[in-house]
Formats: C-alpha cells, sequence, structure tokens
C-alpha cells in the first residue's frame, strides 16, 4: 500500500511538471480563472445599457419632447430624431435598435382620453436588448403621460411588496461571476485529466511507464489528483481575488464546503477526461470529443438554461450528470448560503456518480493498456 501511494506521489509531481512546462497550456489556464471570468462578469451583461433608440415626432408637442427626454443613459443613448423616411436605412444598418414613431396629435388626443397608438420598431437581431428594451419603453413612456396630466392608477386593494432575495440589486455580474468559475471547473477537469493522457500516447510515454512497477490505477489516480489540484487553485484565486476583491460580488456560503463539492465533481470529470483520452488515437479526436461532450454539460446542468425549464426526458437524462447535482450545489453554497443538510442529496449522488464513472474508465484504460502489451 505503502509502495503504491509512493509511486502516485511520484506521478503526481511528474504531471505538475509537465504541466508548468507547457507554457501555452499554463498560460490558458491563468487566463480562463482571472481575466476571462473578469470581461464574462463585468462585460457580458444581461442590463440594457446604452440602447441605440430614435424617435420619429410627427407631433412635435410639449408632451412628446417630454418624452422623449425622458430616454436617457446609461440604459439608451440620447434619443435622436429622425424623419419617417430614415427608419429602415437606419435599421437596416444597425444605427438604432429602437425606433419610437409619436403620431401627430398625440398630446391632443390624449387630453380628449381617446386612445392613441405609439409604433415601437425593434431590431429583433439584437435579442436581450429587444425583450427587454421594449418593456422598459412602454413602462416610460406610460409614466411621462401620466405624469403630465397628473394621472394616477386606481388604488388597488392589494399592496405587492417585492423582495429580491440573494441579488437585491439584480446584478447580472454576480450571477457571471460564479457562473463563470464553476463552467471552468467542469470544462477544465476534462480537458486537463484528458490531455494529460493523448500527451503520454502521443509522446510514446505511456510504453515507459508500462515497464515500470505501475498499475492503470496508480496512473490515473495520480492525473486525477494532479488535476484537482491545479482546479482547485485556480478556483480559490477566482474566488478570492477575481470574485470578491476586483468584481465585488459577496460569497454566501462557506467556501470550505464548496471546495469539497468541487473536489468530489472532479473527481468525476477527471475520470470522463481519462476515459474520453482512452478511446480515441490523436488530441484532434479528443477535442472533438471534448466539444460534444462539455458544450451539452454546460448548457444543460443548469446554469444557462433553468433545470426545471428543459424537456421532462432531458430532466431524467442530465439527472445523471454530476454536473447537474454540482451546479445545485455550487449555486446553493455561493448564492444561497446553503449548509451541509441541505446539499447532502447532491453530494451523496456526484459521489456515486463518479464512483461509477471512475471504475468504469479505469476498466477502460486498463485494457487499452493489456493490449498495447
Amino acid at each position: 500500500m505503502l509502495k503504491h501511494l509512493l509511486i502516485i506521489y511520484r506521478l503526481f509531481l511528474k504531471e505538475l511538471i509537465t504541466l508548468f512546462r507547457d507554457k501555452i497550456m499554463f498560460f490558458f489556464i491563468i487566463y480562463s480563472f482571472s481575466v476571462a471570468i473578469y470581461i464574462g462578469a463585468a462585460e457580458s451583461s444581461t442590463e440594457l445599457n446604452n440602447a441605440p433608440i430614435a424617435f420619429v415626432d410627427e407631433d412635435k408637442s410639449t408632451l412628446s419632447q417630454r418624452v422623449i427626454d425622458s430616454f436617457y443613459k446609461p440604459r439608451f443613448m440620447t434619443p435622436k430624431l429622425i424623419s419617417y423616411d430614415e427608419i429602415d436605412r437606419g435599421m437596416d444598418a444597425g444605427i438604432y435598435t429602437f425606433v419610437v414613431i409619436i403620431p401627430s396629435g398625440f398630446e391632443k388626443n390624449i387630453l380628449k382620453d381617446d386612445s392613441v397608438e405609439v409604433q415601437l420598431n425593434i431590431d429583433a437581431t439584437r435579442m436581450t436588448q429587444a425583450g427587454i428594451g421594449a418593456g422598459y419603453i412602454s413602462a416610460i413612456i406610460t409614466q411621462e403621460v401620466n405624469t403630465f396630466f397628473h394621472k394616477t392608477t386606481p388604488a388597488s386593494p392589494i399592496n405587492l411588496v417585492t423582495s429580491y432575495k440573494y441579488n437585491p440589486n439584480l446584478n447580472s455580474s454576480w450571477f457571471g461571476s460564479i457562473n463563470e468559475v464553476i463552467s471552468n471547473i467542469m470544462m477544465f477537469s476534462i480537458l486537463l485529466a484528458g490531455a494529460s493522457l493523448m500527451r503520454e500516447k502521443e509522446h510514446g510515454t505511456i510504453e515507459h511507464l508500462l515497464v515500470m512497477p505501475i498499475n492503470a490505477a496508480d496512473i490515473m489516480l495520480s492525473k486525477i489528483l494532479s488535476t484537482a489540484l491545479v482546479i482547485i487553485a485556480g478556483v480559490i484565486f477566482s474566488l478570492f481575488i477575481v470574485v470578491e476583491m476586483f468584481l465585488k460580488v459577496p460569497i454566501a456560503g462557506s467556501l470550505t464546503l464548496f471546495l469539497f463539492s468541487s473536489f468530489l465533481l472532479l473527481f468525476s470529470t477527471t475520470s470522463m477526461g481519462i476515459f474520453m483520452a482512452t478511446i480515441t488515437k490523436s488530441m484532434p479526436q479528443f477535442g472533438m470529443i471534448f466539444i460534444l461532450i462539455v458544450l451539452p454539460l454546460l448548457m444543460l446542468s443548469g446554469g444557462i438554461t433553468p433545470y426545471e425549464s428543459m424537456p421532462e426526458i432531458l430532466q431524467y437524462v442530465m439527472y445523471l450528470s454530476p454536473t447537474t447535482h454540482f451546479m445545485e450545489v455550487a449555486q446553493a453554497i455561493l448564492f444561497r448560503g446553503a449548509g451541509l443538510e441541505i446539499i447532502l442529496k447532491n453530494l451523496v449522488a456526484i459521489f456515486f456518480i463518479g464512483l461509477f464513472f471512475f471504475i468504469f474508465a479505469l476498466l477502460t484504460f486498463k485494457k487499452s493498456l493489456e493490449l498495447k502489451n
């Protein structure tokens, strides 16, 4: 037993040294756990920000000018006044996302309590801004008209008090930064473990290991542990330096519990990476399988699309994936401050799914080594 632990330790050191000598991969890891997380959180916002808008003011009244003046930064860019003939040309060129047409007699008809139609043209190729912006524009125009004529909505017997928990300011960078960290854990664990084995196969060093008193489990465990150490170090750096220090995102739960949960996931995903590298013959093949497996895992694990919104058959399929359980665990800990008693069921599921993947990958890897002999 002690002999095998010593072998695993030495192979573990070899894996780390090999990774550190691969400057491109090492730089890619550092970039992904630092700059990429900051960019993904700070720049890829789903909030309405500086949306280009134009108005066709056919009324030219005090009210129409007041409506136009109510659109300003940071939600919208300074509105442009254009003619009716410029609408198609401006939207075809992508200059305006929204064009509002205020009809003639706008103020006059409202004074008479007649219905008025205000036309809103939207460039729907900009999906995020289009969906959110329509609601903003409708609310702003209604508010300005009611304020101008001192109108109030009828009193309602229901007083709805809205409270946003876990993200009171609805700041998308809070969700984006944490989700980037979670995605990196899942993606890099598969990539690093699989690429490590593929590098051994392509350089022929796997044959060197076979002539030594080393078994398949020793090789697999060394790759799993080295990959886990690198990723855990990257996660710690991301959460403390990038997420908390630079992005000012508060971490609600226990980081120790989150790191333990991450290690359980790594046991599963690194085994998946080793299995993928075992059944492929070259790095390009591994890259293709990596894309075909990782992208669905990232999209269907509940980080991008809510788990409950998926088709029922997909829910059953993804329930067999450790990434689905880990996404629930990570969001519960980091967003809602959940304790062990809440996530225990998911942790048990991650462990047993990981154990299955490890045994399956080990048997496949052992068989491939026997074929080489």
